[in-house]
Protein backbone atom coordinates (compact mmCIF):
# COMPACT_ATOMS: atom_id res chain seq x y z
CA UNK A 1 0.00 0.00 0.00
CA UNK A 2 1.30 3.54 -0.92
CA UNK A 3 2.46 5.90 1.50
CA UNK A 4 0.36 8.93 1.74
CA UNK A 5 2.21 12.07 0.40
CA UNK A 6 2.37 15.78 1.50
CA UNK A 7 4.06 18.32 -0.38
CA UNK A 8 4.95 20.83 2.03
CA UNK A 9 7.12 24.39 1.76
CA UNK A 10 10.15 25.93 3.61
CA UNK A 11 9.34 28.20 6.02
CA UNK A 12 12.85 29.00 7.31
CA UNK A 13 16.17 26.88 7.85
CA UNK A 14 18.45 27.26 11.20
CA UNK A 15 22.03 25.73 11.51
CA UNK A 16 21.76 24.44 14.89
CA UNK A 17 25.00 22.60 15.26
CA UNK A 18 28.20 22.56 12.51
CA UNK A 19 26.47 19.82 10.71
CA UNK A 20 22.86 19.95 11.35
CA UNK A 21 20.80 22.07 9.70
CA UNK A 22 16.83 22.31 10.84
CA UNK A 23 14.39 22.38 8.25
CA UNK A 24 11.12 24.36 9.51
CA UNK A 25 8.03 22.99 6.63
CA UNK A 26 4.56 24.09 6.32
CA UNK A 27 2.43 25.99 4.00
CA UNK A 28 -1.12 24.71 2.68
CA UNK A 29 0.62 21.03 2.41
CA UNK A 30 0.98 20.67 6.31
CA UNK A 31 -2.75 19.82 6.23
CA UNK A 32 -1.83 16.56 3.51
CA UNK A 33 0.39 15.52 6.49
CA UNK A 34 -0.82 13.17 9.56
CA UNK A 35 1.51 12.65 12.19
CA UNK A 36 1.64 9.51 14.39
CA UNK A 37 2.49 9.67 18.25
CA UNK A 38 5.69 7.96 17.34
CA UNK A 39 8.73 9.50 18.84
CA UNK A 40 10.55 7.69 16.01
CA UNK A 41 8.41 9.23 13.35
CA UNK A 42 9.98 9.45 9.85
CA UNK A 43 9.03 10.03 6.37
CA UNK A 44 10.79 9.37 3.16
CA UNK A 45 11.74 13.06 1.22
CA UNK A 46 11.74 13.19 -2.53
CA UNK A 47 14.72 14.58 -4.04
CA UNK A 48 15.32 15.00 -7.80
CA UNK A 49 18.95 14.23 -9.17
CA UNK A 50 19.32 14.47 -13.15
CA UNK A 51 15.79 13.91 -13.49
CA UNK A 52 15.70 10.86 -10.79
CA UNK A 53 13.14 10.82 -8.06
CA UNK A 54 15.49 9.90 -5.24
CA UNK A 55 14.46 8.95 -1.59
CA UNK A 56 15.90 9.96 1.66
CA UNK A 57 14.77 8.83 5.13
CA UNK A 58 14.38 11.63 7.71
CA UNK A 59 13.26 11.51 11.45
CA UNK A 60 10.36 13.82 12.20
CA UNK A 61 11.68 16.38 15.20
CA UNK A 62 8.52 17.81 15.94
CA UNK A 63 4.79 18.81 14.77
CA UNK A 64 4.00 22.15 16.17
CA UNK A 65 -0.06 21.88 15.37
CA UNK A 66 -0.79 25.38 16.44
CA UNK A 67 2.41 26.95 14.59
CA UNK A 68 1.23 24.59 11.50
CA UNK A 69 5.31 23.64 11.27
CA UNK A 70 6.99 20.33 10.84
CA UNK A 71 10.83 20.58 11.70
CA UNK A 72 13.38 17.90 10.13
CA UNK A 73 17.42 17.73 10.99
CA UNK A 74 19.61 17.26 8.53
CA UNK A 75 23.13 16.09 8.98
CA UNK A 76 25.20 18.03 6.31
CA UNK A 77 28.63 17.12 5.74
CA UNK A 78 29.70 20.42 2.24
CA UNK A 79 28.59 18.99 -1.20
CA UNK A 80 28.65 15.77 0.26
CA UNK A 81 25.58 13.64 -0.81
CA UNK A 82 21.81 14.17 -1.74
CA UNK A 83 19.16 15.70 0.97
CA UNK A 84 22.32 17.86 3.44
CA UNK A 85 23.18 19.93 0.01
CA UNK A 86 19.79 20.49 -0.19
CA UNK A 87 19.18 21.84 3.14
CA UNK A 88 22.06 24.22 3.59
CA UNK A 89 20.70 25.27 0.82
CA UNK A 90 17.06 25.75 0.69
CA UNK A 91 15.02 28.66 0.96
CA UNK A 92 11.55 30.03 1.98
CA UNK A 93 9.33 29.02 -0.73
CA UNK A 94 11.15 25.84 -1.44
CA UNK A 95 8.77 22.96 -1.79
CA UNK A 96 9.40 19.26 -0.77
CA UNK A 97 7.43 16.07 -0.79
CA UNK A 98 7.03 13.74 2.04
CA UNK A 99 5.99 10.29 2.24
CA UNK A 100 4.61 9.22 5.19
CA UNK A 101 4.91 9.11 8.48
CA UNK A 102 5.83 5.57 9.87
CA UNK A 103 7.67 4.88 12.83
CA UNK A 104 7.58 2.55 15.62
CA UNK A 105 8.56 2.97 19.27
CA UNK A 106 7.65 5.82 21.98
CA UNK A 107 9.22 5.48 25.16
CA UNK A 108 6.83 3.46 27.66
CA UNK A 109 5.90 5.29 30.83
CA UNK A 110 5.52 2.89 32.67
CA UNK A 111 9.45 1.52 32.30
CA UNK A 112 11.26 0.95 35.37
CA UNK A 113 14.05 3.35 33.50
CA UNK A 114 15.08 4.40 29.89
CA UNK A 115 18.53 4.00 27.77
CA UNK A 116 18.66 6.07 24.35
CA UNK A 117 21.58 5.83 22.68
CA UNK A 118 22.95 6.94 19.15
CA UNK A 119 24.74 9.01 16.72
CA UNK A 120 24.22 12.23 15.30
CA UNK A 121 21.54 10.76 12.47
CA UNK A 122 19.07 9.44 15.87
CA UNK A 123 19.43 13.05 17.76
CA UNK A 124 15.70 13.65 16.52
CA UNK A 125 14.26 10.87 17.57
CA UNK A 126 16.43 10.53 20.55
CA UNK A 127 15.05 14.43 21.51
CA UNK A 128 11.69 13.23 20.47
CA UNK A 129 11.61 10.78 23.23
CA UNK A 130 12.89 13.07 26.24
CA UNK A 131 10.21 15.24 25.25
CA UNK A 132 7.92 12.44 25.90
CA UNK A 133 8.98 11.28 29.07
CA UNK A 134 7.52 11.77 31.89
CA UNK A 135 9.36 14.14 34.55
CA UNK A 136 9.58 11.22 37.28
CA UNK A 137 11.39 9.09 34.30
CA UNK A 138 14.90 7.94 35.22
CA UNK A 139 17.48 6.87 32.64
CA UNK A 140 20.53 7.61 30.44
CA UNK A 141 20.83 9.34 26.82
CA UNK A 142 23.60 8.79 24.77
CA UNK A 143 24.89 10.23 21.90
CA UNK A 144 27.66 10.06 19.80
CA UNK A 145 28.91 13.80 17.69
CA UNK A 146 31.70 15.04 16.09
CA UNK A 147 32.98 16.89 18.65
CA UNK A 148 31.68 19.91 21.38
CA UNK A 149 30.57 22.49 18.50
CA UNK A 150 28.17 19.48 17.72
CA UNK A 151 26.45 19.10 20.96
CA UNK A 152 22.66 20.36 21.17
CA UNK A 153 20.52 21.66 23.83
CA UNK A 154 18.05 18.78 24.61
CA UNK A 155 15.54 19.01 27.35
CA UNK A 156 15.02 16.18 29.70
CA UNK A 157 13.34 15.01 32.98
CA UNK A 158 15.87 15.63 35.83
CA UNK A 159 16.77 11.69 36.48
CA UNK A 160 17.74 11.15 32.92
CA UNK A 161 21.17 11.99 32.56
CA UNK A 162 22.24 13.10 28.72
CA UNK A 163 26.08 11.73 28.17
CA UNK A 164 27.30 12.99 24.72
CA UNK A 165 30.90 11.40 23.58
CA UNK A 166 32.72 12.56 20.82
CA UNK A 167 34.46 10.98 17.46
CA UNK A 168 36.54 13.96 17.20
CA UNK A 169 35.87 14.23 13.65
CA UNK A 170 32.72 14.07 11.49
CA UNK A 171 30.88 10.75 11.11
CA UNK A 172 32.10 11.18 6.93
CA UNK A 173 36.19 11.59 8.29
CA UNK A 174 36.08 9.28 11.38
CA UNK A 175 38.99 6.97 10.82
CA UNK A 176 38.59 2.87 11.31
CA UNK A 177 39.98 3.76 14.76
CA UNK A 178 36.90 6.14 15.77
CA UNK A 179 34.02 4.25 13.35
CA UNK A 180 32.09 0.95 13.28
CA UNK A 181 33.41 -1.39 15.46
CA UNK A 182 35.23 0.90 17.30
CA UNK A 183 32.56 4.13 17.73
CA UNK A 184 33.08 6.09 20.94
CA UNK A 185 29.28 4.91 21.52
CA UNK A 186 29.66 1.93 22.06
CA UNK A 187 32.50 1.69 24.67
CA UNK A 188 29.86 4.66 25.79
CA UNK A 189 27.16 2.79 26.02
CA UNK A 190 28.61 -0.62 27.57
CA UNK A 191 30.64 1.59 30.64
CA UNK A 192 27.18 2.68 31.60
CA UNK A 193 25.99 1.03 35.06
CA UNK A 194 23.24 -1.12 34.33
CA UNK A 195 20.11 0.11 36.58
CA UNK A 196 18.11 -2.55 38.03
CA UNK A 197 14.44 -3.30 36.58
CA UNK A 198 12.93 -3.32 33.38
CA UNK A 199 14.30 -0.57 30.71
CA UNK A 200 12.73 0.63 27.53
CA UNK A 201 15.82 0.55 25.27
CA UNK A 202 15.75 2.45 21.77
CA UNK A 203 19.41 2.65 20.02
CA UNK A 204 19.74 3.77 16.46
CA UNK A 205 22.24 4.71 14.36
CA UNK A 206 25.28 3.75 12.15
CA UNK A 207 24.73 0.42 11.35
CA UNK A 208 28.03 -1.46 12.14
CA UNK A 209 28.13 0.17 15.43
CA UNK A 210 24.38 -0.50 16.66
CA UNK A 211 23.60 -4.19 14.96
CA UNK A 212 26.93 -5.78 15.19
CA UNK A 213 27.94 -4.39 18.81
CA UNK A 214 25.14 -2.56 20.61
CA UNK A 215 22.35 -4.94 20.05
CA UNK A 216 24.34 -8.07 21.12
CA UNK A 217 24.87 -6.39 23.89
CA UNK A 218 21.59 -5.50 25.18
CA UNK A 219 19.64 -8.48 23.61
CA UNK A 220 22.01 -11.39 24.61
CA UNK A 221 24.65 -9.54 27.35
CA UNK A 222 22.05 -7.66 29.36
CA UNK A 223 18.72 -10.07 28.64
CA UNK A 224 16.40 -7.34 27.46
CA UNK A 225 13.70 -8.49 25.38
CA UNK A 226 12.57 -7.62 21.82
CA UNK A 227 9.64 -6.05 22.35
CA UNK A 228 11.14 -3.88 25.20
CA UNK A 229 14.33 -2.59 22.70
CA UNK A 230 14.06 -0.91 19.31
CA UNK A 231 17.41 -1.11 17.80
CA UNK A 232 18.43 -0.57 13.70
CA UNK A 233 20.84 0.95 11.77
CA UNK A 234 19.94 4.23 10.25
CA UNK A 235 22.83 4.26 7.89
CA UNK A 236 25.80 2.26 7.20
CA UNK A 237 29.66 4.23 6.17
CA UNK A 238 30.69 3.89 3.13
CA UNK A 239 27.22 3.39 1.64
CA UNK A 240 24.31 5.58 0.16
CA UNK A 241 20.89 4.89 1.20
CA UNK A 242 20.29 2.49 -1.46
CA UNK A 243 23.24 0.31 -0.58
CA UNK A 244 21.85 0.83 2.88
CA UNK A 245 19.03 -0.95 1.84
CA UNK A 246 20.60 -3.70 -0.01
CA UNK A 247 22.70 -4.71 3.17
CA UNK A 248 19.35 -4.70 5.41
CA UNK A 249 18.03 -6.89 3.79
CA UNK A 250 20.98 -9.25 3.23
CA UNK A 251 21.72 -8.76 7.37
CA UNK A 252 17.74 -9.64 7.66
CA UNK A 253 17.70 -12.61 5.06
CA UNK A 254 20.56 -14.12 6.47
CA UNK A 255 19.68 -13.79 9.95
CA UNK A 256 16.37 -15.68 9.16
CA UNK A 257 18.47 -18.79 8.11
CA UNK A 258 20.63 -18.90 10.91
Amino acid sequence: MAKPTATVTVLRTERIAPHLVRVYLGGPGFDEFVPSSFTDMYVKAEFDVDGETVLRTYTIRSVDTERREIAIDFVVHGDIGVAGPWATAARPGDTLTLRGPGGAYAPDPSADWHLLAGDETAIPAIGAALSALPESAVGDAVIEVGGTADEIDLAAPAGVTVHWVHRGASSDEATDERAGDNAPLVGAVKSLPWRAGEPHVFVHGEAQAVMHNLRPYIRKERGVPAARASISGYWRRGRTEEGFRVWKRELSEREAVG
